[in-house]
């Protein structure tokens, strides 16, 4: 229990003493501000200087420097500031040459202080500050964002600092010893990688993304020289309206019949199954198991149309029923690490229905913002919701992956109002898809934890005897732990009643919010994921908790808390989704951790995500499934769409799990994804047996943010890998990927590779670009090789267009186009052009 007294007692003491301490660390002057350099005046360049592969550090180490240039007139003092930046992941703190300190201040933040031998920086002064990462350092992600300075003497006042990070070039920036880090991509990796498909004529492309169950072709077509006349029922005036959007507006009425209607597809039992017929005599029809089955009939019309801006609107004569193979198909942003606002997520959505995934998983809360207004309690939006600098704690939270000190930054700050919620669930409702929130816990809760404290704050101080309710943490917890974000103080405690008061408040508030939209909830996902070793291990709530329950370990407490959250959900009509976590125990096996599927929860019909497929954890979504789970597949290597394409310094993204190019998402199997591991990889797994078979859901894409501050980088990182998450998810295994001999699937998959990315490169991409979709989908260097004497260029999207420079420049839209080998000699640039004329990387290769 919380010793309220003692709090409020050392809340005093720390209020009183803070500006006194302030005050002797730097008396505040008048005229401190006009003798002293600006923050904004201040240039701060990042390098990395080389990776160091020794006997201490085999796997390596990365040396890398800041460059702390003085631009103003004025000198940045000997003493009485302090430079802040976060980090993604630890560095090595201390003294560091130049006579500073580095220091952690809480998770990700760090800062630069003065040693007291530090001469101060002149004006037109540089630094030079060498510090360590004790990882080798290959994404440019893991070098520090949103430097900003803080003088000692306007402790709330922090100013952002001009920053760059320099280019990685060098040979010694580059290399990565014996470590077995993946090497660089060079354009010949490239070619030869592109090389697995070929370009088909536009008459061979396959005609609908994601493949469709059975399509039959017939031989005459249905011109449309007037808009067709939708025939549907009221029911259907969501999906009457996105038909009529399908056909230019500047069409005359009275076109063929285009039917639309719910009724019985043959053979078909998912409720999202369609049929759709186009015919030259009789027009357009679309039936049904229901009206999302209508919607995706529509969105396959969309698909066999002619490209915006063809004069001939001419359909072909076909016949297709379709139906998907799994019921979940889903995408998940997040919001919490970097906010990304309402009109980001009709984007999204709108995108999801065009390629019929069902499921956005909306990760709405995390350690560092709490993206979701709350009825009664303020602090989760007014403090949660915001990151900024603050000399006190409690006003907001701290900044980070670059937020920097502004309190009204819009990635770091910002948030979903009630109204918005309701606004995108109605939206999302509209296009068959369901909302599943998230709210994290119980790690991952430092957004939270920090709010809730907040309110005790400020009712404490009011004298409100029912200040605790919502705490989440204790005071006299001394457990030590640490997460991999860095974080030691955001783990909730189950020991605690007024966190399951504050859970059930959030529960009922997102219930409500669905119930006024109009909208179903079927689950609230609950998080559950890297909870770190040692919370709760010395929380006398928590151990008396254990007490009366007669739990042995912290392990058993993670049940006990499961256990009410998930009675907490059921008697909301809702079963309780999480991450793979939630169905997990964690236990020892020859002296080593292992995770085995929980027993005690494999009948609660958890929807468990299991993202961790890395080595040694390949085979545990299977386990978990043959266990009894329901499984939604969201592989870290395969379907992390924060994770960078490859090790190139230019590509963004992140790399602690993979580095995933279009292909890899591809060539998922999710019924066997081991069957081309590597021999090792497979030995002493499990497979998936048929009664697992029956609890995997589908799969998900999921969509991290914490490197991503530039919606545009959404588009770059998710598409267009996220179509083949949806080809994956809707189809049903290629012939590849269930044929036994070897030669034979080699080549049935060079067939379904071929079409596939010529789906891609001639008709879908395309039609995005022409429909004015605005989607800055990653368009990806061309590969480029010497033979005979001539540079051959290709591209992973056959049919886009190549344009090249034989003079080192960049090539642009007006570059001369590829059309066949290069015969040019010289320092040769080639990049593909989508239609609109923008461009993607850049490759290079020397010809002499």
């Amino acid at each position: 229990m919380i010793d309220r007294t003692r709090y409020a007692r050392w809340l005093l003491v720390a209020l009183l003493a803070a500006p006194l301490a302030q005050a002797r660390e730097a008396p505040a002057t008048q005229d401190t501000a006009a003798s002293v350099a600006s923050g904004a005046k201040l240039q701060l360049r990042w390098e990395l200087q080389r990776n160091l592969y020794t006997q201490q550090a085999p796997g390596g180490r990365t040396q890398a420097r800041l460059i702390l240039t003085n631009k103003d007139s004025k000198p940045l003092p000997p003493q009485g500031w302090s430079l802040y930046l976060n980090f993604m992941e630890r560095v090595e703190t201390g003294a560091l040459p130049g006579k500073v300190i580095l220091e952690q201040v809480a998770g990700g933040l760090f800062r630069l202080r003065p040693a007291p031998d530090f001469p101060g920086l002149q004006p037109g002064q540089t630094l030079d500050i060498v510090y360590y990462h004790p990882d080798p350092v290959i994404k440019l992600s893991r070098a520090p964002a949103g430097p900003y300075l803080v003088y000692d003497a306007t402790p709330d006042a922090g100013t952002a600092i001009d920053f760059a990070l320099l280019p990685v070039t060098r040979p010694e920036q580059l290399d990565r010893g014996a470590s077995g880090i993946p090497p660089l991509t060079t354009p010949q990796d490239t070619y030869r990688r592109n090389a697995r498909a070929d370009l088909l004529p536009a008459a061979a492309v396959p005609p609908v993304l994601p493949t469709p169950l059975q399509l039959r072709k017939g031989s005459g077509t249905l011109r449309l020289t007037a808009r067709p006349r939708i025939d549907a029922p009221a029911a259907l005036s969501n999906e009457a309206a996105l038909a009529r959007s399908l056909f230019p507006a500047n069409l005359p009425a009275g076109g063929p019949a285009l039917s639309l209607s719910v009724g019985k597809v043959k053979d078909q039992s998912s409720p999202e199954a369609y049929s759709l017929s186009i015919r030259a005599g009789s027009g357009i029809a679309i039936v049904g198991n229901s009206a999302a089955g209508v919607a995706y009939g529509l969105q396959t019309l969309r698909d066999l149309m002619p490209l915006p801006g063809t004069p001939d609107l001419t359909l072909p004569e076909i016949e297709i029923v379709d139906a998907p193979r799994f019921g979940y198909r889903g995408f998940q942003l997040d919001v919490a690490r970097n906010f990304h606002g309402k009109q980001t997520v009709f984007k999204w959505l709108d995108l999801m229905a065009r390629f019929k995934l069902n499921r956005f998983h909306f990760h709405l809360t995390d350690d560092e913002g709490w993206r979701l207004e709350i009825a009664g309690l303020p602090e989760l939006t007014s403090v949660g919701a915001v990151r900024g600098h603050a000399a006190r704690a409690g006003l907001r939270l701290q900044p980070a992956y670059g937020s920097g000190p502004d309190p009204k930054d819009p990635r770091g700050s910002g948030y979903f109002s009630r109204a918005d919620y309701i606004e995108i669930l109605r939206y999302a409702h509209a296009r068959h898809i369901e909302v599943v929130p998230e709210i994290e816990m119980p790690g991952h809760a430092r957004a939270a934890i920090q709010a809730m404290e907040a309110r005790y704050r400020r009712l404490a101080r009011a004298g409100d005897k029912d200040a605790a309710r919502y705490l989440l943490t204790e005071f006299e917890d001394r457990s030590v732990y640490k997460s991999p974000q860095m974080y030691t103080d955001h783990v909730l405690n189950p020991g605690l009643e007024s966190s399951f008061t504050f859970i059930e408040h959030v529960v009922d508030a997102i219930v409500a919010l669905h119930r006024e939209a109009g909208v179903p909830l079927h689950t609230i996902f609950m998080g559950g994921d890297e909870v770190p070793d040692g919370a709760w291990e010395k929380s006398p709530a928590a151990q008396a908790r254990m007490r009366q329950e007669g739990l042995e370990t912290t392990a058993d407490l993670w049940d006990d808390f499961y256990e009410r959250v998930d009675a907490m959900l059921r008697q909301r009509g809702l079963f309780t989704s999480g991450w793979e976590e939630i169905g997990a125990r964690q236990t020892v096996l020859h002296g080593r951790r292992k995770l085995i599927p929980n027993p005690r929860f494999t009948q609660r019909g958890f929807h468990a995500y299991v993202w961790n497929n890395t080595p040694g954890a390949e085979d545990f979504a299977y386990r978990l499934a043959n266990a009894g789970y329901d499984i939604v597949l969201a592989p870290v290597t395969k379907m992390y769409m924060d994770m960078s394409y490859n090790a190139n310094p230019e590509e963004p993204g992140v790399n602690w799990g993979a580095y995933t190019e279009l292909e890899d998402v591809y060539d998922f199997i999710p019924f066997d994804y081991l069957k081309n591991a590597p021999d090792a990889a497979r030995i002493g797994k499990d497979g998936l047996t048929d009664f697992g078979k029956r609890r995997l859901r589908g799969l998900e894409a999921t969509m991290f943010t914490e490197t991503v501050r530039d919606p545009a980088l959404i588009d770059y990182l998710v598409m267009p890998r996220l179509l083949a998450v949806a080809e994956r998810a809707w189809a049903p295994d290629p012939a590849w990927a269930t044929e036994t001999d070897p030669a034979r699937a080699a080549a049935l998959y060079r067939d379904a590779w071929t079409g596939f990315v010529n789906t891609l490169g001639q008709r879908v991409l395309p039609r995005l670009d022409l429909d004015g979709v605005g989607v800055s989908y990653r368009i990806a260097p061309p590969g480029l090789i010497v033979e005979g004497g001539r540079v051959l260029a290709n591209h992973v999207l056959p049919g886009i267009t190549l344009r090249y420079t034989t003079d080192g420049s960049a090539p642009t839209a007006a570059s001369k186009q590829v059309t066949g080998p290069i015969a040019a000699h010289g320092t040769i640039k080639v990049a593909a052009f989508d239609r609109n004329g923008r461009r993607g990387l850049v490759a290079t290769i020397d010809h002499r």
